[in-house]
Parts: structure tokens; C-alpha cells; sequence
């Protein structure tokens, strides 16, 4: 009889062991359970309303994102550079040792000396740039003090040459707070702010262009000051950099455009066909 209580003791024992080591797994499995359903309820709204991002739009939204950031880079890259316009005078503008090569941008203006013997001989004028030589930059002094620089015996439009460095500027400041406003979309999971992103972003571009044609009337306007000096001109890699990089924020924001809408344009314009089997 005595080992028979034994062993009903120990069995009462390692049950209320069991019971206790397996209640307090079962709550915590339960406590988590329900808040993992209560996070994909949560994210199954959220993904579900109107005003929310389901995750194959977010991955459309980042995408376009790259791009719109490569713009960015593109127009930081013009904009901080010099190589906007070359100007080549011709092989005997000095002597017929050297000539003089120059190139400036929105802030700066450069000259170069190069050998007349490094020269291609079919060519009328002095250059290109990347032939050795003796070079000189220096920035514009009309931002500070108003006085113009004398190139070639003539004086850049400093007026249009300000005007065009302001659109730069602030088509760049557009460019920064319409990221701002995707990545605000994003970490957020709302489409609000897709639409003021989509209107940065296209009159970043917008700007970009216009500074860019007052840039080149300004070229106009300072090879026009003085005739004694025929000069070449040419739009360099710069410019390249910068009309490129508004026609990509353009770009983007048109597509964060269509993405803020409520509807898929391709799914109205191109509706599926109940096709009977």
C-alpha cells in the first residue's frame, strides 16, 4: 500500500510539473499569436484602404525613387562643375608658340595656354582642353562684389548668368523636398505625399530646362558684346549632365503622378475582357 501512494504522489508530481512548465509556454504562444494576427490584421487594413501602400507599389515607388536620386546626382554634378561652355579662339590669337583655351560654368571660368605644336594641324582654332597646358580658374566675382570678368575682350551677361544659377539652385531644393516627401510615403505607408513629391519633381525639371535656355542666351549675349574676336563655341559635358538630369526628375515625377492615383491607368485604359471557357 505504501508504494502504491508512492507512486500515485509521483505521478500527481510530474503531471502538476508538466502542467506547469507547459501553461505558461501556452500563454506565451497564445500572447504572441494574437499579436502577429493582430500586426497582419493591422497591415491587411492598412494595405487595403485607399490611402495605403500594398508592397508591390512600394516596390514601384522605390524604384522610381532611384531614379528621381539619379537626377539628383546628375544635376549636383552640372551645376557644381565648369565645363558648361568651350570657347576656342583661333591658333594665332596670341602668337604662334601658344593659344588660349577657355571654359566656364555658373561659378567659375577657366583658361587654359596650350603649345600651338600640340594642336592638330587640320584644325583652324586652338584646343581641345584636354591637351596639356597651363591653366587658370577663377570664380565669379558678380556674386559678391558686381564686378564682371573680360574674356576674349568680352564681358559674360552677368544678369542672365545669376538668373540661370537661381533656377539651378532652386531646382535643386525642389528636387531634395520631393525626396523627402517619398521617403516620408514610404516609412509612413501613405500616398499622400506622393503628390507633392510628383509636383517637385516636375518643376525641378521644368526649372532645370528654363536655366538651361537662359544659360545659353547668356552665351549668345556675351559672344555678341565683341566682334573682333571670332570665338567657337560649344555646349559641354555640363550641360549634358544637367538636361538629362531634368528630363529624369521629370520623368519620376510623372510616375509618382500616376502612382497617386486611386485607379491603375493601364487597367482603365485597357480593361480585362471576361473571356467565357
Amino acid at each position: 500500500m505504501w508504494s502504491t501512494f508512492v507512486v500515485q504522489e509521483e505521478e500527481v508530481r510530474s503531471g502538476n510539473t508538466s502542467a506547469g512548465v507547459h501553461q505558461p509556454s501556452g500563454g506565451l504562444e497564445g500572447f504572441l499569436g494574437s499579436r502577429g494576427k493582430g500586426r497582419k490584421r493591422r497591415h491587411r487594413t492598412q494595405s487595403g484602404s485607399g490611402d495605403g501602400i500594398s508592397e508591390s507599389q512600394e516596390g514601384k515607388i522605390k524604384l522610381t525613387l532611384f531614379l528621381a536620386i539619379t537626377g539628383i546626382m546628375l544635376t549636383v554634378l552640372g551645376v557644381g562643375t565648369e565645363f558648361w561652355v568651350e570657347l576656342a579662339p583661333s591658333k594665332s590669337f596670341y602668337n604662334n608658340q601658344t593659344c588660349l583655351v577657355a571654359h566656364y560654368g555658373l561659378w567659375k571660368c577657366c583658361t587654359k595656354m596650350i603649345e600651338v605644336s600640340d594642336v592638330d594641324p587640320k584644325l583652324e582654332v586652338c584646343g581641345p582642353l584636354h591637351l596639356q597646358g597651363e591653366s587658370n580658374c577663377t570664380f565669379f566675382k558678380f556674386y559678391t562684389t558686381g564686378e564682371n570678368i573680360v574674356l576674349f575682350q568680352k564681358t559674360p551677361e552677368k544678369d542672365l548668368t545669376v538668373a540661370s544659377a537661381m533656377f539651378a539652385i532652386i531646382s535643386l531644393f525642389l528636387m531634395v523636398m520631393g525626396a523627402i516627401c517619398i521617403i516620408m510615403a514610404v516609412s509612413k505607408g501613405v500616398q499622400f505625399f506622393l503628390k507633392p513629391a510628383a509636383v517637385c519633381f516636375i518643376l525641378s525639371g521644368v526649372l532645370i530646362f528654363l536655366g538651361l535656355i537662359v544659360f545659353h542666351q547668356s552665351v549668345l549675349s556675351f559672344l555678341a558684346s565683341d566682334q573682333s574676336i571670332p570665338l567657337r563655341h560649344q555646349m559641354s559635358w555640363s550641360v549634358t549632365c544637367v538636361g538629362c538630369a531634368g528630363a529624369l526628375v521629370v520623368v519620376a515625377g510623372a510616375l509618382f503622378l500616376v502612382l497617386a492615383l486611386p485607379y491603375s491607368p493601364w487597367e482603365k485604359c485597357f480593361p480585362k475582357k471576361n473571356s467565357d471557357i
